[in-house]
This record gives C-alpha cells, structure tokens and sequence, in this order.
C-alpha cells in the first residue's frame, strides 16, 4: 500500500509499475522536468526494480547489505570486459538515483550525503554515455547524467506526497539547496515559508 496526496487513507496499489509510470509523470510535470520517454521509461523500471528490496540489497554474512557506491566503482574499474563494466557502472547510476531520491532525509547527519550520491550516479551515466553502443541508448544515459538532479528532485516528489514536514525536515531541506541547488526543496522551502539566500549558497 502506499499513501495518496490528497488523503491520509492507504490506497491499493495493483500494478506497481502503473503506479510508478503515474507517479513519475505526474512529479514531472509538477517539477518542470522534460525528458524522453525511454527516460521516463528507464526511471519507472529503476523505481519497479528497486521496490523490491532483494534487488537494492545484496546477501553477505551479515545479512542484506547495500555495496558502498565506492566499490561499485571498484567493481566497474576492474571488470575484464566491457559488458561487465557498464553493467556495474549503470547499477551504480541506478542504486545512485534510487537512494538520493527516495531516501534523501536520512542522510542527515551522515558522512556521505546526497550531494556525494548525484555526482557518483552522474558520473556513471555519463560514462555510459560515451562507452555504449547504441545511439539511443547512448542519448538515455546523456539525458539521465545532465539531469540527475533534476531526477533526483522527480523522485523525491514520488517518495513524499503524503509528507508532512516537521522544523528539522525544513532544517534538512535547507542543507539539501545548499549542497545541490535542488529547484524542489527551493520551492518547498518558500512554500514553508523560508526564504533561502543565494549569497549563502554560492559562497558553500
């Protein structure tokens, strides 16, 4: 189940994928955000694969665990084959994109926030840009690299619809404009009546 905007009830949620295809085109249109439909198509199966938690996590010793970003890296940098390679590097994209969007509050107070998760999950889109073959796979993987943040921003609009946002979320929201510019949290903010300044970003 998950939550509608406009009430507090749970709703049933029969297909996941349609769930995700509305919601991402409805955070979209709400964010001002234009992409191609194999983008849109791409990021509602990140959000489809990922609801699943045995796709995000991977089995260790200890239980489920989430691989680090820097040692998907690892694992990129050290692949004997170019399939192996961007196979790693688009899973980090895709873990990038999925953990900055939906889970961008509980960065706080950690060593790793969500600025380190947009450059880390850009950077592997971009990189796949410039290695596949495919021209229209190629244009995908440019699209989601120049507009991860503006992604990252769709996402969050997906995870929070039913959000109420306490002082400490507004506090949390001002750190988020001020490390990555984010035109949501900047109009969430105002909405919440804040005024963030400039001044203070540019000079971060």
């Amino acid at each position: 189940m998950v939550s509608n905007e406009s009430s507090s009830s749970p709703i049933e949620v029969t297909n996941l994928r349609e769930f995700f295809r509305d919601s991402v085109q409805h955070a979209l249109r709400k964010q001002h955000v234009d992409v191609e439909d194999q983008t849109e198509h791409y990021v509602v199966n990140v959000l489809t694969t990922f609801a699943r938690s045995e796709e995000l996590y991977e089995t260790t010793q200890d239980g489920p665990r989430l691989k680090p970003l820097a040692h998907m890296l690892v694992d990129a940098a050290e692949a004997k084959t170019s399939e192996q390679r961007n196979s790693a590097l688009r899973r980090l994209g895709d873990v990038s994109l999925f953990i900055a969007g939906f889970f961008a509050q509980s960065f706080a107070r950690k060593l790793i926030d969500i600025d380190y998760h947009i450059a880390m999950g850009g950077r592997a889109y971009g990189t796949l840009a410039d290695t596949v073959r495919t021209h229209s796979t190629a244009e995908m993987f440019d699209e989601l690299a120049r507009k991860f943040q503006r992604l990252v921003d769709v996402l969050n609009e997906v995870a929070e619809t039913a959000y109420v946002h306490s002082d400490k979320d507004v506090l949390r929201l001002y750190e988020i404009w001020m490390k990555t510019g984010s035109p949501r949290a900047y109009a969430i903010l105002r909405r919440l009546g804040v005024a963030p300044v400039m001044a203070a970003r540019t000079g971060h």
